[in-house]
């Protein structure tokens, strides 16, 4: 399936690139690394990922404390959102 993004999903990803930058050059490649493999996971089979609100599906990152939102079409996969797991369960849900 074809990947697609919302406009803001940089922003996200660029902020938390730029947090895990501050520790260590190899944990931010490791981060995006770890976005890259979930994306293709997303690609690969995104009905085989949990079902949220408002008909997104959820991918939980292995080693960071965030996951990513996305939304299936007909033949994409449209990620909306990554996201801290701290943050409030609404961050970000009006993206359309």
């Amino acid at each position: 399936m074809e990947v697609i993004y919302h406009p803001l999903v940089r922003a996200d990803v660029e902020e938390a690139l730029t947090y895990y930058q501050k520790i260590s050059g190899r944990l931010a490649e490791e981060f995006l690394a770890e976005i890259r493999s979930l994306i293709n996971r997303a690609a690969e089979n995104p009905f085989r990922l949990h079902l949220v609100d408002q008909g997104f599906r959820r991918v939980n990152f292995t080693r960071f404390p965030y996951h990513l939102l996305f939304e299936v079409g007909p033949e994409h996969v449209r990620v909306m959102l990554v996201r801290h797991n701290q943050r409030h369960p609404q961050y970000g849900l009006p993206r359309e």
